[in-house]
């Protein structure tokens, strides 16, 4: 029994002095959605607005309205008891603390004032994404993130979606960052972008040029705002006209205001050369009928449905 004892003692004392074996453990927000590391992922410190509501402990006194809990007024500040309003708008939680100290001993309350501010509610600490993506609203940031984890937040982008995103900065609006998301494959540089709370994302809308009728690939195809398309370039998308498609009766259905109108398109001619080429415009149907009477004579209403249902293409 005694040596039992003695070899239990034994084993407690090797399990306190046995140095225990280090745990990989993943910092958080220190990945994209991606997998991939972000580059200078560091939280950014959050600043306190209208709206916040604070925590504040004053250590060594027993005095309850010393440690209350505050809301940050409209104008960005707050009523430190006996000691009058502080403004705190821009600063860290840290920062206030100092703050707030520093009043203390100005205010003759304390001489030597031990102050921690806590942030139990942010309000206002979102990024606004807006655009082109699925769920469009405002997302909270606590902690590091990058462009694609906002976006990818938001639902991602929509078939609409443009190349372009608008990185809109709330203390340097007048100076958007424009990100082009169409990166070379495989790099991650372009979405480690330093995204702040308040800031807002808007990814741009594409626009959409419909082919339909009697081409090789009738679609809608994606065209950037800076991008120009042409009769012919679209023909080109489409992988050009069949044989049997009935060139003279080519028509373009473009919106017009609040309502649609037909246009003839002489496609036959600006194949020749002896036309020249039209441009297009953002929303416009393209149709190249059939050589049979029947397809040759459908009108826009019968056209229409088939833009609604047709497939998305990105131009490459």
């Amino acid at each position: 029994m005694f040596l039992r004892a003695c070899l239990f003692l034994t084993f407690l004392w090797l399990i306190a002095v046995l140095p225990v074996p280090a745990q990989n453990v993943l910092p958080a927000n220190t990945s994209s959605s991606s997998g991939q590391p972000l580059v200078g992922a560091a939280a950014h410190p959050l600043q306190l607005s209208a709206g916040d509501l604070l925590e504040l402990k004053t250590l060594g006194t027993s005095d309850p309205d010393l440690s209350p809990r505050l809301r940050v007024s409209e104008q960005g500040a707050i009523a430190v008891p006996y000691a009058g309003v502080l403004s705190v708008s821009g600063m860290t939680a840290d920062e206030a603390s100092r703050a707030i100290e520093a009043r203390f001993r100005e205010q003759d309350v304390l001489k030597d004032p031990h102050v921690s501010v806590t942030v139990l509610e942010y309000a206002t600490q979102g990024v606004t994404v807006a655009g082109e993506v699925k769920n469009p609203g405002v997302y909270p940031l606590l902690g590091s993130h990058a462009l694609l984890d906002l976006v990818s937040a938001a639902g991602g982008v929509t078939p609409n979606g443009g190349k372009a995103v608008t990185i809109t900065h709330r203390d340097d609006a007048d100076h958007p960052q424009v990100v082009n998301l169409a990166s070379k494959a495989g790099s991650i540089s372009t979405f480690n972008v330093d995204v702040h709370p308040g800031d807002t994302i808007v990814v741009s809308h594409a626009g959409i040029v419909y082919v339909l009728g009697d081409v090789a690939k009738p679609g809608g195809f994606l065209i950037e705002n800076s991008d120009r398309l042409t009769v012919l370039q679209a023909i080109s998308l489409a992988q050009g006209t069949n044989r049997t498609a009935s060139l003279d009766h080519t028509k373009l259905i473009r919106r017009n205001g609040g309502a649609r109108e037909e246009l003839p398109v002489p496609l036959k001619q600006i194949l020749a050369d002896k036309v020249a080429d039209q441009m297009l415009e953002d929303g416009d149907i393209l149709f190249v009928p059939g050589s049979a009477a029947k397809n040759a004579l459908r009108d826009m209403e019968s056209i229409l449905p088939s833009a609604a249902g047709a497939a998305i293409y990105h131009v490459p």
